[in-house]
């Protein structure tokens, strides 16, 4: 496929995940270009070879011009920033994002009266690490990819959106942004929470502790490796999600505590947890075929497909 077939792709924040799109994107043969605010970061994507600036304006001058497909890559706090600008200078390009929330993206996308043209995303995908030093255009192979199928959708930029995961070697699973949310809060904003508690607790038994560490303290702290701020971005903007989550991590190590405390057991907590990772182990998915997007109830019929474990390989 010609890169006029695939048409142009606008990275706006060119860190771990957005340099890692922007590289997958130009591998996939793409015309891609990108954003970022930092001057440290456009240098060291533009030494890569990589069409990277500074110049917010004129990138987005430049995607209306080619009708490039928009995609937010910049942690929360920031979206309203970018969102403003896309309204006054890009308000017909398509849209996507890769935030790691979707309602709060939706309601700043509403705000702005862009919502005709958008479709959220994110791809379950990242490391520990950040900046573009850290990007791989390999990040998102085999990975899961959450696309938007709320009410209101369109055909066009939901495809554009779709094959780019596609593109970048990722299935999608279709989901709505306030279900999103939920599941995120439980698989990855709380372990991030849980992995800040464990590390702190391991370093708090000084030089000992984390001399003995071993693979299981190294991979439970994995993610509280990641930039502190990094981390009140991901997991912040989901606040009432991730506070309910959290009341419940908190009432099951609770009761698993008292047990302890009364008859030295830990209760149920070790069978619970134990099917829980197999369930993980062991899940399947299916691939969701016979859609046709833009007719009849397709937006519907997809959300239906993906909260029941259902997958699209291809458009």
């Amino acid at each position: 496929m010609s890169i006029d077939q695939r048409g142009a792709v606008c990275v706006l924040g060119t860190g771990l995940i957005g340099g890692s799109l922007l590289r997958a994107a130009v591998a996939s043969g793409y015309l891609a270009f990108g954003y970022n605010r930092s001057e440290s970061g456009v240098a060291a994507a533009c030494h890569d070879g990589f069409d990277v600036s500074g110049d917010l304006s004129a990138v987005l001058v430049r995607a209306a011009e080619v009708d490039a497909l928009l995609v937010i890559a910049v942690p929360m706090p920031a979206v309203e920033y970018l969102l403003a600008d896309i309204a006054a200078l890009a308000p017909g390009c398509p849209l996507t994002d890769v935030v790691s929330v979707k309602g709060p993206v939706l309601a700043a996308v509403r705000k702005h009266r862009l919502e005709a043209m958008y479709v959220g995303g994110h791809p379950m995908a990242g490391t520990a690490e950040s900046g573009w030093a850290a990007t791989d255009s390999d990040l998102f192979r085999d990975a899961v990819w959450a696309v938007g199928v709320d009410e209101g959708t369109r055909v066009e930029p939901w495809s554009r959106v779709v094959r780019l995961a596609l593109d970048c070697g990722s299935v999608v699973v279709p989901v709505l942004a306030g279900e999103h949310d939920q599941a995120v809060a439980r698989i990855s904003h709380l372990p991030h929470v849980l992995a800040e508690a464990l590390a702190a607790s391991g370093a708090a038994g000084g030089k000992l502790s984390l001399g003995l560490a071993a693979g299981s303290f190294r991979d439970g702290t994995r993610v509280a490796g990641t930039t502190p701020d990094l981390v009140r971005a991901i997991c912040e903007p989901n606040a009432t999600a991730l506070g309910r989550v959290l009341d419940e991590a908190i009432e099951t190590l609770v009761t698993a505590r008292d047990s302890l405390r009364a008859d030295g057991h830990l209760g149920a907590l070790v069978e619970t947890g134990f099917r829980g990772r197999t369930a993980y182990d062991d899940r399947t998915t299916w691939d969701i075929t016979g859609i046709t997007p833009g007719t009849g109830d397709w937006l519907g019929e997809l959300h239906r497909a993906g909260e029941n474990g259902g997958v699209l390989r291809s458009l």
